[in-house]
């Protein structure tokens, strides 16, 4: 009986550990299995060691700038390495946290990897090659992603690398291709750039940020060519030679192709699921695209054995995976539980400024809505923003003009990934426009800017 649980989930990243907690909670006798750190990429090698790498090159930039502050810095210059070694120290103590919650909730960790088996059992194999067998009654697979490799530049860890070697170089390098220019690739150009090194990003699409709305990626794409860094739009690198001491990258652009020099080059163009070699064939389990197939509570073709997080489709999202998790669990024990609304995901990119959205694009809801009322007001009208030194970006919001519904925000500039939950909330209550209106909102606040944009859609707004 020792090795029998009610529920065993296949990895502890922000779907596996918040699904295990929550079956806990919920009186299932529960246990992860996980092959390297508690927390998964998210705490380990994701969300929260490169907002500290971020942390470290917003102070950078604010020592650079003291002046502007009244404040005298003499010579302020990075500690690469002292950037690293803190990144890694707060993932640590993240880690540890979950190991915490772990005990509290009396959930067993199985160190190794874990496989499914015909019979549906668990098989994991510990780092010695041992292996053993563990019953379930319920199994969740949460076995996240990786950085995909593209052919015309595989990752090889030194030259071309990752993102998760991005954050543990043992020196900064003195200039960087960054291949993508979604949220992890304008996350690292922002760092690097902003401790010195010399920045250059390619993007195969016609914009930066190309999933947000197309005003915040062209007010983006200003504000980081006069920081100085060189962005390249409808460009793909086709070949990388590293056979020199850095990296040579060719690039087809519309003028015709181009040769990028540079000490390294980060490929962020996206990841792939980890769905190889834990036993999907065994059972049958269905994939498609290479992604597990589950219906609105996760369930997969296979009885009793689900799926969550990066490894299904929808957004690559850590709060995504969390909430995945915590419906599949209490679907599992009964409860009435709605199925996720993929509408209302809020998606945040942490570089600065930064960016925040929820819901239609602009031309979504024209394409979607025949009268739509669009509101927008920039933070260089914001008293808290200009106190704050910080007068980039703005909020638009998005109305329905027949019945006021919330149809989408999207917000560039400082603190706007604190923001966006505000409208996530209403539009999850189906608040209107004219209620975002008349709710009081605190002054001075950059939160302000939610109201004066809802405002200027119904030509109501007072500081513009």
């Amino acid at each position: 009986m020792a090795n029998q649980y009610d529920l065993i989930v296949i990895g502890s990243g922000p779907g596996g550990y918040v699904a295990a907690i929550r079956a806990a909670q919920l009186g299932m006798k529960t246990a992860v299995v996980e092959r390297e750190s508690l927390g998964g990429i998210c705490l380990n090698w994701g969300c929260i060691p490169t907002k500290a790498l971020l942390k470290s090159a917003e102070v950078m930039e604010y020592l650079l700038h003291a002046e502007d502050y009244g404040v005298q810095a003499e010579n302020p210059r990075p500690n690469f390495e002292a950037m690293v070694k803190r990144s890694r120290g707060v993932a640590d103590a993240m880690s540890k946290g979950i190991n915490f919650l772990f005990r509290k909730n009396k959930i067993e960790v199985l160190e190794g990897t874990g496989k499914l088996s015909p019979d549906k059992s668990v098989v994991v194999t510990d780092s010695k090659g041992d292996k053993k067998s563990y019953q379930a009654k319920h199994v969740i697979l949460a076995t996240g992603a990786r950085a995909k490799s593209l052919p015309s530049m595989p990752i090889d860890g030194e030259k071309i690398i990752g993102y998760r070697k991005a954050m543990t170089l043992e020196k900064q390098p003195k200039s960087m291709i960054v291949a993508g220019s979604g949220a992890i690739g304008m996350e690292f150009a922002y760092f690097y750039q902003a401790i010195g090194t010399e920045v250059t990003v390619v993007e195969y699409l016609d914009r930066i940020l190309p999933r947000e709305d197309e005003e915040v990626s062209k007010n983006m794409h200003r504000i980081y060519k006069k920081k100085g860094m060189k962005l390249l739009t409808s460009a793909e690198v086709t070949a990388v030679d590293t056979s020199g001491e850095g990296v040579v990258a060719t690039v087809k652009t519309k003028k015709g192709e181009e040769k990028l020099q540079a000490d390294i080059l980060l490929s962020a163009v996206g990841v792939v699921a980890n769905i190889e070699n834990i036993g999907l064939e065994s059972l049958g389990l269905k994939t498609e695209r290479g992604l597990v197939v589950v219906d609105e509570y996760y369930r997969t073709n296979v009885p009793n054995v689900y799926a969550i997080g990066d490894m299904i489709p929808g957004p690559a999202l850590a709060h995504v995976a969390s909430h995945e998790g915590i419906i599949c669990v209490e679907k599992i024990a009964g409860m009435d539980v709605e199925p996720l609304d993929y509408g209302n995901i809020p998606s945040c990119t942490y570089c600065q400024p930064e960016v925040a959205s929820v819901g239609l694009t602009e031309a979504e809801a024209r394409q979607q809505y025949e009268d739509i009322k669009v509101g927008k007001f920039p933070f260089s009208a914001s008293g808290k923003a200009k106190a704050a030194g910080s007068s980039d970006g703005f909020v638009k919001v998005i109305f329905d003009g027949k019945y006021g519904e919330f149809l989408g925000a999207h917000m560039l500039g400082k603190g706007v990934t604190d923001m966006i939950a505000e409208v996530v909330v209403a539009r999850k209550l189906e608040t209107t426009g004219h209620e975002i209106i008349k709710a009081v909102h605190p002054h001075p606040t950059l939160s302000e800017a939610v109201m004066e944009a809802a405002a200027d859609a119904y030509g109501e707004v007072i500081h513009l």
